[in-house]
């Protein structure tokens, strides 16, 4: 394979490519269960606002994963690879509406924490179809956590 990225290059890469993958994922799972679960009086606003959420997350997932492959290697793709890789912390109770929100607020901004770890290497090997991906699902989760930080204002 030969795009002017050398192989060393190209899987470090994709290797944090894969850390986005699994927390993308990951933050997709929480917001499609917070959708099914959240109850009390915002409910109408929340339910909505987390199916348009989650909706754009699985739009997302398969850009990072397919970027992975364009860089010539496999994308993890299972449970146990994901739960590997990624930086958020699964739900396993079911939270009231306001900590349903500080949660997504805090999986948006890990995110963007681990897209942001990535740009080293991108930038190393002058890859700026991946720096471009990463420019675009930051400028997506850091809007979308500071929407979700304003329901929490008082």
């Amino acid at each position: 394979m030969d795009i002017g990225i050398n192989n060393e290059d190209r899987q470090q890469i994709a290797d944090g490519l894969s850390k986005l993958l699994a927390d993308t994922y990951t933050l997709y799972l929480k917001t499609h269960y917070f959708h099914w679960n959240v109850t009390g009086p915002m409910f109408n606003t929340l339910h909505l606002m987390f199916e348009t959420q989650y909706t754009e997350l699985a739009l997302a997932v398969d850009l990072v994963a397919e970027r992975i492959r364009s860089l010539g290697v496999y994308a993890p793709g299972t449970y146990a690879q994901f739960s590997k890789l990624t930086s958020i912390d699964e739900t396993v109770d079911v939270p009231k509406a306001n900590d349903m929100i500080r949660e997504l607020v805090a999986g948006h901004e890990a995110v963007c924490r681990t897209a942001r770890s990535v740009f080293p290497a991108a930038e190393k090997a002058s890859d700026e179809a991946t720096s471009d991906l990463l420019t675009q699902r930051l400028q997506v989760h850091e809007k979308t956590a500071w929407m979700l930080r304003s329901l929490l204002e008082k």
